[in-house]
Order: structure tokens, then C-alpha cells, then sequence
């Protein structure tokens, strides 16, 4: 399975990034907490150019919480500010204020020593499609500023947004990179829903996420469909058929029918806390 695209309006978003971070005092970048790397944009490390970075761990209640604990300690020693937050149910989102300030001290020490005061912090939220960004922005700025959608890129545009005295943000649409080097990256944001789903086969792509949980979480499909404890892939989602009545015409198993249910399950967390990568050293 093949991951590569660049649409040209990610392309022209990159390169409206790149002015607008002229303004801003720090970024914030969302990471999807199942996949703290392949859901990193690796371009922003390059557009950073020395800004104060924070790294927020969204749908964190989805993700397994040693791991989250292992990548949050990892990209603490690269000097990120982390912090975790379910930005859906509002967990965490309070304290990204704290956060803000203490990324950007030494920025509001500089402004006080010159003798600005109250001047807001201005952050840039960025995140690949998918992450929660949104939403998160409506829940911290406890309004819907935002168009928010369970679907990769439905923030269009860019847009500013005064949250109170302190904090301003820029919103920014969801860009993805021009090319996955590791092409297992590509299938993890497959597998959490950050590439659209027309874009590849929804049983091939079961088959894979099966043999990854079947590795890492073995319980996991079995427990939660109450089937026997096969290991092939292609068995279980035959037992996945029968066991949600997936069926076709003339009572053939719709294979296909089970393997969506079997990936929305999957990025829903009915199948229970799951990471699908590993933090280094």
C-alpha cells in the first residue's frame, strides 16, 4: 500500500505558514497521541526557525498510557512543551494557558524589561488533518470559532482568533508533507483517519491494522467482539461478519461491510487504549 500526494492547497498553505510565522511568538502543534511521531509534521521543524514549541497530545483517553508517558518524556528532551489533553471532552484544555506562558517567558520577560506590557502572545496552531485542531480551538476558546468536521481538511483558510488579553491564535488548515519517507508512517495516519478513506481499500487496509493489534494488543479483538482466538487476519474479520451480521445477498459474508466496522471500532477506542508506535530510547 502506496501513500503519496501533496494537494496543491497544502502546498500554498505551507508557503502562507512560512509568512505568517514572522508574527507569532510560538507554535502549538496537535499530535494525535495514538501516533506522537507519524502524526508530527516533520516541515515544521524546518519553518520553526528558533520559536518556543509545544506539543499538545490530543485524544490521549484513546491512546495506551505508557506510551503516551514514554513520547511525552521523549519530546520533553528535544525541549518541547508537552501536554496532554482530549480536546473533545475538554480534558486538559485549561491548563494550555499555564503552558503558553511558560513557553513564552522569556518573551514576556524581554516585553516587560522594554516596558510593553499586556501585549497578547500570539500562537500558531498547527496540526495534519484529522487531529482534533478544531475542536480543540473551540473548546479552549470555549466558543465555536471554528468549522469543525470528523472529516481531513475542513479548516480552509487561515483565521486569527483573540481568546482574551493574553492569547491570540492564528488557525492554520490541516497540511500534510510532500512525501512519506517511511511508508509505514502513511499507513499509521491511514489508520487513524488523517488520510482520506477513498484514497485506499478498507479491507486491505483491516487486514493490516488486525496484524498490528494481533502482535501488540492480542486481546484486544477478541475481547471486544467475543470471538475465538484467531490470529489470521482474514479469519477474524469472517468472524467479525458473523458476529455483526454482516451479510450479502444469498448470505455470503460481506468481509468488507466487517472490516469498516472494524476500523471505525478501531479509531473510536471501543477496542480500548492503543498506541501504534514506540518511543525511541
Amino acid at each position: 500500500m502506496q501513500f503519496q500526494w501533496y494537494p496543491g492547497h497544502m502546498a500554498k498553505a505551507k508557503r502562507a505558514m512560512q509568512e505568517d510565522l514572522k508574527l507569532i511568538d510560538v507554535i502549538i502543534e496537535l499530535v494525535d497521541a495514538r501516533v506522537p511521531f507519524s502524526s508530527k509534521n516533520p516541515d515544521i521543524d524546518h519553518l520553526a526557525n528558533g520559536k518556543a514549541r509545544i506539543m499538545l497530545f490530543n485524544k490521549s483517553d484513546l491512546a495506551d498510557p505508557a506510551r503516551t508517558e514514554e513520547w511525552m518524556a521523549y519530546y520533553e528532551k528535544k525541549g518541547y512543551f508537552v501536554h496532554k489533553i482530549n480536546a473533545k471532552r475538554g480534558t486538559g484544555i485549561k491548563a494550555v494557558h499555564e503552558v503558553i506562558r511558560t513557553a513564552c517567558r522569556e518573551k514576556i520577560e524581554r516585553d516587560r524589561k522594554r516596558g510593553i506590557l499586556n501585549r497578547p502572545i500570539r500562537a500558531m496552531i498547527v496540526g495534519i488533518p484529522n487531529v482534533g485542531k478544531s475542536t480543540f480551538i473551540n473548546s479552549f476558546a470555549k466558543k465555536a470559532c471554528t468549522k469543525t468536521g470528523n472529516k481531513p481538511g475542513v479548516t480552509k483558510g487561515k483565521q486569527w482568533i483573540r481568546l482574551n488579553r493574553q492569547v491570540e491564535l492564528l488557525d492554520t488548515p490541516g497540511i500534510l508533507w510532500p512525501k512519506f519517507e517511511d511508508q509505514k508512517v502513511g499507513l499509521r495516519l491511514a489508520f487513524i483517519g488523517s488520510i482520506k478513506d477513498e484514497l485506499f481499500h478498507i479491507y486491505e487496509l483491516s487486514i493490516l491494522l488486525l496484524e498490528y493489534l494481533n502482535q501488540q494488543y492480542p486481546e484486544a479483538v477478541t475481547d471486544f467482539y467475543q470471538i475465538d482466538n484467531e490470529k489470521n487476519p482474514a479469519k477474524q474479520l469472517e468472524l467479525i461478519a458473523k458476529r455483526r451480521g454482516c451479510m450479502k445477498p444469498g448470505g455470503e459474508l460481506d468481509v468488507d461491510k466487517a472490516a469498516k466496522y472494524m476500523v471505525d471500532d478501531f479509531r473510536a477506542g471501543r477496542l480500548g487504549t492503543i498506541s501504534l508506535e514506540v518511543a525511541e530510547g
